[in-house]
């Protein structure tokens, strides 16, 4: 039997319901404007395709022409009166592989992101918590002690 109680061990799901979400946030604490397009530059930066590359994806994930002028305003801090659009950020994700704009969103509200196999792990960390006190139980109506 594997023993899941090792203090060495840390518990996946103990990090992930670590994380609240804040009840009142600070005013101005929202406010994400330069931090958007830091973002968005370490992904342009991280990714192996060109500007123009990214925005021609951006175009046919979105239906919509984005161009490389686009990108390079959205990304510039200098640039009044562009803002990155929200709608585009899971086609901005997808062009360059990815997560910088949902897990600065997560990071800003004080959540996780989870990937399928977070989850997966996630449940088990849950279900064998659940089996240790089911098992509790059991001893103890069982007269555990004696």
């Amino acid at each position: 039997m594997i023993r899941t109680d090792d203090p060495r061990q840390t518990s996946l799901l103990a990090a992930f319901e670590a994380v609240e979400q804040p009840d009142h946030p600070a005013d101005g604490s929202l406010a994400m404007a330069p931090e958007v397009c830091a973002a968005l530059a370490r992904a342009i930066k991280d990714c192996p395709l060109s500007r123009a590359e990214i925005a021609a994806r951006m175009s046919d994930l979105t239906g919509e022409a984005i161009s490389e002028h686009m990108l390079n305003k959205w990304t510039s801090r200098s640039s009044d009166g562009w803002r990155f659009p929200f709608e585009y950020a899971a086609a901005f994700e997808v062009a360059t592989g990815s997560q910088a704009l949902q897990l600065l969103l997560a990071r800003k509200r004080g959540a996780l992101i989870m990937t399928p196999k977070d989850g997966r792990d996630a449940e088990i960390g849950r279900a064998q918590r659940e089996l240790k006190e089911a098992q509790r139980r059991l001893h103890a109506l069982l007269g555990g002690g004696r």
